[in-house]
């Protein structure tokens, strides 16, 4: 059962499973995917049991894949931010040694949530239990394409170089690098469940906004089939493009429906 769920004015919603959506969709009118599915860790999610047998699990993201693919532009970008944990450290490798038929994985990105340099540390911090694994302070974030070819927009997140020099001795025209494919992302702090909407999976803004920049496309249409509370498409509102997400729990719909009205003026929404 699914059904679309009026938005801003650019914007859709649908709430419902993405595998019974997505074939409603246009094909090739997707140009930038940026996603994070459940990752089968137990999660407490309100309308989604995230504990499946691992091969199921991964039989059921191939499918979602395949049904993204479809709905790709021939130059789209598709940006997966998935992790496991120090109990089940295979599970995202598994699974993109599975899309390989589908997708050429065009960069592997780490999404650093936190870090320490020197005697200080910066970011999320959750502690760790035991004795046997160390703090888990990334997620990836595996950028896929059809071919492995598309060009993209480094320097719109690029970075100010830390010696001026090279500015001139390297010939750039401006002070202005890759940011390479480390992305130091932490979360803002919050002091309870309710300031990340009651949902167990969030992502901070940035890091989809740094997608879609990234991509580099004007005008695009952003796509999240696991949109959860619409933080790709509240990115996506920022950025000044159009916003397409789907989620199966009507709560988080209508937190995602909510969150884009309070982005648009008023008067924008007559």
């Amino acid at each position: 059962m699914h059904g679309l769920t009026p938005a801003t004015p650019g914007h859709a919603l649908y709430c419902g499973d993405c595998l019974q959506v997505l074939p409603g969709l246009a094909e090739a009118s997707v140009d930038v995917v940026v996603t994070s599915p459940p990752y089968n860790l137990d999660l407490r999610y309100a309308s989604y049991q995230d504990r499946r047998a691992e091969d199921e699990y991964l039989d059921w993201m191939v499918a979602v894949a395949g049904a993204v693919r479809r709905v790709m532009q021939p130059d789209a970008s598709f940006f997966l931010n998935i992790s496991g944990s120090s109990s089940q450290p295979w599970l995202p490798f598994e699974l993109i040694v599975r899309l390989r038929p589908l997708f050429a994985l065009q960069n592997h990105i780490t999404w650093i949530k936190s870090i320490a340099v020197g005697e200080d540390s910066v970011g999320h911090f959750k502690p760790v239990a035991g004795v046997r694994f160390l703090h888990h302070a990334h997620e990836h974030i595996f950028h896929l394409t059809r071919d492995g070819r598309v060009p993209l927009d480094r320097m719109a997140i690029g970075v100010p170089y830390k010696d001026k020099t090279n500015i001139a001795r390297r010939g750039h025209p401006r002070d202005l690098r890759c940011r390479g494919n480390t992305w130091f992302i932490p979360y803002e702090t919050v002091q309870s469940k309710a300031e990340k909407f009651h949902h167990p999976g969030t992502f901070p803004i940035d890091l989809p906004r740094w997608c879609i920049r990234l991509h580099g496309k004007r005008e695009a249409v952003v796509l999240d089939p696991f949109m959860g509370t619409g933080t790709t498409l509240v990115a996506a509102d920022r950025e000044g493009v159009r916003g397409i997400g789907i989620d199966i729990d009507p709560a988080y719909v209508a937190i995602a429906r909510d969150r884009l009205e309070a982005e648009t003026p008023p008067l924008l929404r007559l």
